[in-house]
């Protein structure tokens, strides 16, 4: 444990389970040098919960409603570059490694570390280290690279429930044979027999 300092690491937690965003704040309360100043339950009250604290670093779950955590640490990184965050995953994917670091992530870990492992990344991110979990780092040198381009992911995410290749279409602003095109390539890529298993192939791997 880090030695109490006059000044606490201010904290800000986002997780769309109400349980799990609670329980770890309380547990990193009983941190002296960590002040929780935050604490919300889907994408867009965590860029709002950094708005109004400016906190020194981020906890966010990377599957969340309305906006996901990647996308608010991409936002964090533009606009907010002081504050760093530290992305919880429940799903290990090597895939989901590579998309936080794009987006500038400090640290990756999964929801079943200890809270001890949590404290010191907070500590060590604040201090411009990075940290990610170690068998996940493994899984993710071992892994194929994503063979989708953005446009494709964007399209497979859209599509993943089934809905209608028009209303899809609608949602990226873009013409339906455009975004055939865009299904086709990524069905051809993953080697999948549908858009809909061509979605679960890529989500499974963390490249949604």
């Amino acid at each position: 444990m880090f030695a109490e300092t006059s000044k606490p690491i201010r904290v800000v937690i986002a997780d769309d389970q109400t349980l799990i965003a609670d329980a770890l704040a309380s547990l990193l309360a009983m941190d002296p040098c960590i002040d929780v100043v935050g604490v919300g339950h889907d994408g867009d009250e965590a860029w709002q919960l950094v708005l109004a604290q400016r906190p020194d670093v981020a906890l966010l779950d990377v599957e969340m409603p309305r906006r996901s955590g990647l996308d608010v640490a991409a936002q964090i990184h533009r606009d907010q570059p002081t504050c760093k965050v530290v992305m919880l995953t429940t799903f290990a994917r090597p895939g989901l490694l590579t998309q936080s670091l794009a987006a500038h992530v400090s640290g990756f870990l999964v929801k079943d570390s200890d809270v001890d492992e949590v404290v010191d990344a907070i500590h060590k991110v604040r201090a411009g280290e990075r940290v990610v979990d170690s068998a996940l780092a493994l899984a993710a040198l071992m892994s194929p690279p994503n063979p989708l381009t953005d446009r494709e992911r964007e399209a497979l995410r859209a599509a993943k429930d089934g809905a209608p290749l028009k209303e899809v279409a609608d949602d990226l602003f873009l013409a339906p044979g455009t975004v055939r095109n865009y299904l086709s390539s990524a069905i051809a890529k993953v080697g999948a027999r549908s858009r809909i298993e061509a979605a679960g192939i890529a989500q499974e791997n963390g490249w949604l």
